[in-house]
């Protein structure tokens, strides 16, 4: 393999800068808006509806960790398989399933409990990774080239052959290409700055454009089944805001039996007295739970009084710090 920082302009072999392989980087997360646009200062790339992976692979081993620092290589052993081999590097992916042509996080929830590469492996559930961004390659920082630079260093970095894809990329015309990308049921697209370094933090440099409303949410109590349902009723959700846990509404549709009964049995476990929610529901039906799991939940808008409308529960995420658990909202 040739050495991608090879073709490098002068400009940019200057911004790289040698590097000690580091333990952890934070991955740069994006902000939602709902200002679409077009611009030639920036590229758009599809939003995969799956879960984000940093690929450490040193000495030519490889380590798959998830931003809240999980470590997936039993989860997802042929990705891992798959990278091991070549210099020292750090990419920044995401890893799917498909439903037919179209990403499904709830499809990825048969993957994403598993943690034995074997029984990984017999799920019958296949995955890939979707590599989007390169930080270190062979001993050298290469966070501060600007985007266009990376994404030619990452397709050099890699042999993209199953499991591993490259994200591909649209210049300039957004606005086109996100109504495509509603029309074809995925989740939205991914605005990013071309000429912007990479940023280890929430940045308006990468911005959200969604085709549905959705989030994470964190679940906070349940309630009694009725008539012949099993486990529990309804999730009720919220969201961290000054510290605070503030209650949001219920989910009750989305999940099917084996889930009710499973899930139902880890809400009993984690059960508390009293309410984690700053703002309660008056309700009488309604168990407390230790404020420790995270849902992703599909819904049609937030009313006036920040409650969800219409939401439906898509699947559970192990990937999300419930304390980093936010309202979106478009900036």
């Amino acid at each position: 393999m040739s050495d991608p920082l090879a073709d490098l302009s002068g400009e940019d072999r200057e911004k790289v800068r040698d590097q000690a392989f580091p333990d952890w980087v934070d991955p740069q997360l994006a902000v939602l808006t709902d200002e679409y646009f077009s611009d030639e200062n920036w590229i758009y790339e599809r939003k995969l509806d799956g879960v984000r992976l940093l690929a450490f692979r040193k000495n030519g081993k490889v380590k798959l960790y998830s931003r809240n620092k999980n470590r997936n290589d039993d989860t997802y052993p042929e990705i891992a398989e798959a990278l091991e081999g070549g210099p020292d590097l750090i990419i920044d992916g995401e890893v799917v399933t498909f439903d037919g042509d179209v990403t499904s996080f709830s499809k990825l929830q048969d993957r994403m409990g598993i943690h034995d590469a074997e029984r990984a492996r017999a799920s019958g559930v296949p995955v890939y990774f979707y590599a989007f961004d390169i930080l270190h390659f062979d001993g050298s920082d290469v966070s501060r080239l600007p985007l266009r630079a990376r994404k030619s260093v990452l397709r050099g970095a890699l042999k993209f052959k199953d499991p591993i894809r490259f994200t591909e990329h649209r210049n300039e015309d957004g606005e086109t290409f996100f109504r495509e990308a509603c029309r074809k049921g995925w989740e939205g697209l991914i605005a990013k700055k071309a000429n912007a370094p990479y940023r280890f933090k929430r940045s308006k440099d990468w911005l959200k454009f969604k085709c549905d409303k959705g989030q994470e949410l964190v679940i906070g109590g349940y309630s009694e089944p009725e008539g012949s349902r099993i486990g529990f009723g309804a999730l009720l959700l919220g969201y961290y805001e000054d510290g605070d846990l503030k209650y949001a509404g219920r989910v009750g549709t989305g999940f099917d039996d084996q889930f009710l009964e499973e899930f139902g049995a880890k809400l009993k476990s984690a059960e508390r007295k009293t309410s984690p929610f700053a703002n309660p529901p008056d309700d009488k039906d309604v168990h407390w739970v230790q404020p420790k799991f995270v849902g992703e939940v599909g819904f049609t808008e937030w009313t006036g009084s920040g409650k969800l409308r219409h939401p439906r529960f898509l699947g559970l995420r192990d990937d999300k710090d419930p304390k980093s658990v936010v309202r979106e909202r478009p900036k």
